[in-house]
């Protein structure tokens, strides 16, 4: 080769460095960052819409299996290689990219999969059919036309179940993708994005598949797109969430309900037998009181201090949710989510409103949950409160009692329960950590508030221990999104805030 030819060849690699390397580092400002994600927020309507239409119930798995396929053609379509991680019911979906000479691998959590619905408490045609709504004067909600959003205004909102949880924050990713793609930026890190169909029946086939798909699934670290942001509606870093455990506690009577005037004072009434049981559990001040719940449990000078740094105001929060008084299990908000929590999620038993009968109920059903967190035992604070129902004189047994233990046993309780996934919690100054908190610097010029520990439970310790990976939450939606509830939405000025959060990151070197 001659020397010019050797020279052109040295000129043109330099070139390509600079050119790959200038991509990669390239760091876009506050100003930058909203004008490009506010053109994308709007670019990107059209496949919210879209994702919002396709039914998301997991109790139904063939519309969850439209849901796998949209995100498969979505994600190949943005240079993104997928695979179906099969288990039992329906598959988690792993979209991967990779970058040259990337040093790091991310792994991102995706939740696609929303809550049952009631659509009699909905105020549309259909929880699965979106809406563009604005607030009247009367502070109602009203319906708009779609059309509308290409002009959206901040206040704005969708409403959809999963508008919020959890389908905005992937509408917004995909949007921050193609944000970054129009600016030809590259990520200096290896991405791999893990779709799950399945969070809110408590991804009972994760941990499996994780354990099973570890050298898949390995990455560096875990960012999870979901949850809201804190109740000022600041940017929010989260750094833990409770896990889950659930119980179900079944109380009887007679074999068949009964005429109350034949049976009432002589057939013991299951309800009223529940409702003594569950009271016992706890006091007046919502503090459980079974000897042994709360031990473990140490809040030290370090961690309140981080605590008392979330700028919370306790009487907006009661505000918030028309509440006089809160529970006293801990002195204030952020302190109380540290502690492990015994709820009752719902009762049945006979029939209320319209459909009352005067019956004494052949049984009484209580479903609940106990939130967990790191220092506290899911086994033992299930064994916990078996033994307080053993001890308050009930046979406790996992299944339907027979002919023969009910003419054997006065109390007779089926208890049954299931662990779902534990409590993560990660340091503020894991490398993590410090990369997202730069990137929140720069996109919104303050440092945004870190949260130890929400109060809510995602599916993430299967990854943080079994991959052994640091994880934070980028949340993003308004807090009061009505998540899990009827007339679930999403504020618009979140979305557009989501996608400049999510820009960031992806433009932030790792």
């Amino acid at each position: 080769m001659t020397s010019q030819g050797q020279f052109m060849r040295s000129l043109l690699l330099l070139l390509t460095f600079f050119s790959v390397h200038g991509l990669f580092a390239q760091q876009l400002d506050s100003k930058q960052l909203e004008e490009l994600a506010s053109e994308f927020t709007k670019s990107s309507f059209p496949i919210y819409r879209d994702l919002l239409s396709i039914p998301s119930d997991a109790n139904y798995p063939d519309d969850i299996l439209l849901n796998v396929q949209w995100c498969e053609k979505t994600f190949q379509s943005r240079n993104f290689k997928t695979t179906r991680i099969q288990t039992p019911t329906v598959p988690l979906l792993l979209a991967e990219r990779s970058v040259a000479s990337a040093e790091k691998t991310v792994l991102i959590y995706l939740q696609l999969d929303g809550q049952p619905v009631d659509s009699s408490k909905w105020f549309q045609e259909s929880p699965w059919i979106p809406v563009l709504k604005q607030q009247g004067e009367k502070g109602d909600w009203e319906q708009i036309p779609w059309e509308n959003i290409e002009n959206y205004e901040d206040d704005w909102r969708v409403f959809a179940r999963a508008a919020a949880d959890a389908k905005g924050p992937v509408a917004m990713f995909l949007a921050a993708l193609d944000a970054i793609k129009s600016m030809k930026i590259e990520p200096n890190f290896n991405m791999k994005v893990i779709m799950d169909f399945e969070e809110e029946l408590g991804s009972p086939r994760l941990p499996q598949a994780v354990k099973d798909n570890s050298e898949l699934l390995s990455a560096d670290m875990l960012i999870i797109l979901d949850g809201p942001v804190h109740i000022t509606n600041k940017p929010t870093l989260v750094f833990g969430a409770r896990g889950i455990a659930q119980l179900r506690l079944i109380t009887y009577g007679p074999i068949v309900p009964q005429h109350s005037g034949h049976y009432g004072n002589y057939a013991p009434n299951p309800a009223l037998r529940l409702s003594k049981l569950l009271a016992s559990m706890k006091d007046d001040d919502g503090r459980v009181t079974i000897p042994g719940f709360y031990d473990g449990i140490a809040i030290d000078e370090a961690t309140e201090k981080i605590l008392r740094s979330v700028p919370d105001d306790e009487d907006v929060i009661k505000n918030r949710l028309k509440i006089a008084q809160t529970d006293k299990v801990g002195r204030y908000y952020q302190e109380a989510i540290q502690y492990p929590s015994l709820n009752i999620l719902g009762m049945q038993s006979g029939w209320v409103m319209e459909q009352t009968r005067t019956i004494v109920p052949n049984q009484a059903i209580a479903e609940m949950d106990i939130r967990l967190v790191q220092d506290s035992d899911p086994e033992r604070l299930i064994g916990l409160v078996k033994k307080h129902i053993e001890d308050q004189g009930y046979h406790v047994i996992s299944e339907a009692p027979t002919d023969e233990e009910r003419m054997k046993y006065d109390k007779i309780a089926t208890f049954t329960h299931q662990v779902f996934y534990q409590s993560f919690q990660t340091d503020f100054n894991t490398e993590v950590g410090q990369w997202l908190n730069r990137a929140y610097n720069r996109a919104f010029e303050v440092n945004p508030i870190r949260i130890r520990m929400g109060g809510g439970s995602i599916p993430i310790s299967p990854f943080v221990t079994t991959l052994g990976i640091p994880a934070v939450l980028v949340t993003t939606v308004n807090s009061d999104n009505n998540q899990h509830s009827p007339n679930e939405n999403l504020r618009l000025g979140n979305y557009r805030e989501g996608v400049k959060a999510m820009i960031a990151f992806l433009t932030e070197k790792l």
